[in-house]
């Protein structure tokens, strides 16, 4: 307060600084409430964790004020059908992203082009069908990919180069025939992966994913049931328990594909060829041009029931063959010991020629006799 006697300059002075003051204090204010995250509306935020919680809530766009320090978002359970490129722009800290239980259908190839720090993703339960191969170019770091329960019929080549980091992969209850061998190499840290509940097709199209399958086994992978589909000789079956001899044919295969591209081209044959014109009687039938399709010779899978009864013959014969020569090197030594003992014997019973005890008693038995 000023003083009854103050000088007008005084209280110039005082307001001014009054005046300062209180400018100073609204900037403050200001630059603290810009400072401070704002959560989007109906979301649940926690500024510890920097986890922004927007699941059930219906949602079918993502929310544009999600602050740029979220670690996790969670938007599961709503109604998301189509995402635009720059849903997640400017999140590059975020962490965990789930989108579980929504009705995806298409990603951008570059909606996760800012998440750089993502090393979680959830997907499980839309409908998705197709992928982009650099979807997830920008997330090097990673470590748990969820994409079951969609509708995935085959995953493009690519789709996993530079993931050095991933660690669990689900690929459950899609519509999965076969996988490339190529796609899943880079994946050399990959430690759980769930293929289950698909309608895999044991053929040719899978052998080269059945060695990497027993190659990451071997190396300590965790691996859920691949069971087959198809052909019904293999349905219900583990395709790591299908032996290789199953896939011979596939290498003849290949190799009468190779060897016919190197037959010359004839006339194009159809196989709705029109029925021939009947001969008049008493004419000669003319002889029919020569562009009927030629049949090719149809591969089939070797029956299970065959290549076990094969296997059970050949330990069988093994068998009988291993006990043979058990019983041929027991009758050999009962038959060394014998003759061993029964010269013993007769050493004993028939001294050396020359020996003088010996000789007398044979003339003590000759004289006995006499």
């Amino acid at each position: 307060m000023l003083a009854p006697g103050s000088s007008p300059e005084q209280r110039g002075r005082l307001a001014l600084q009054w005046r300062q003051v209180s400018w100073i204090t609204c900037w403050v204010a200001l630059y603290a409430v810009e400072a401070l995250p704002t959560c989007p509306f109906s979301c649940k935020c926690d500024s510890r964790s920097l986890e922004v919680d927007c699941s059930g809530l219906g949602l079918t766009t993502v929310p544009p004020d999600v602050p740029a320090a979220t670690r996790t978002l969670l938007l599961l359970n709503n109604k998301l059908s189509a995402l635009p490129s720059w849903a997640f722009a400017n999140l590059s800290s975020l962490q965990r992203l789930d989108l579980s239980n929504n009705f995806l259908d298409q990603l951008p190839h570059s909606i996760f082009g800012d998440l750089t720090n993502l090393t979680e993703l959830q997907l499980r339960n839309n409908s998705i069908r197709t992928l982009d191969r650099d979807l997830l170019r920008h997330a090097p770091l990673l470590r748990h990919l969820d994409l079951s329960i969609n509708g995935l019929a085959q995953l493009p080549s690519g789709l996993f180069d530079g993931l050095l980091a991933l660690r669990s992969l689900s690929l459950r209850s899609n519509r999965l025939q076969n996988l490339d061998r190529l796609t899943f190499e880079p994946l050399a840290n990959l430690q759980l992966l769930q293929v289950g509940d698909n309608p895999w097709e044991c053929d040719c199209n899978l052998r080269e994913f059945k060695h990497w399958m027993e190659w990451f086994s071997y190396r300590g992978g965790r691996l859920d049931q691949l069971a087959c589909t198809l052909p019904k000789e293999l349905r219900g079956k583990d395709m790591r328990m299908v032996p290789m001899e199953m896939f011979n044919y596939c290498s003849q295969l290949e190799d009468e594909n190779s060897s016919a591209g190197l037959d010359i081209p004839g006339p194009p044959c159809t196989k709705a060829s029109p029925e021939p014109a009947k001969p008049k009687p008493g004419a000669e039938p003319e002889p029919e041009p020569g562009t009927a399709c030629p049949q090719k010779q149809r591969h089939r899978p070797a029956s299970v029931r065959r290549a076990m009864g094969t296997v059970i013959i050949a330990g069988v014969v093994c068998g009988i063959v291993c006990i043979m020569m058990v019983v041929a090197a027991a009758y050999g030594c009962i038959y060394a010991s014998l003759m061993a003992k029964y010269h013993r014997e007769l050493k004993k019973r028939q001294p050396l020629m020359g020996d003088p005890e010996g000789e007398h008693e044979d003339q003590k038995q000759i004289s006995s006799v006499a």
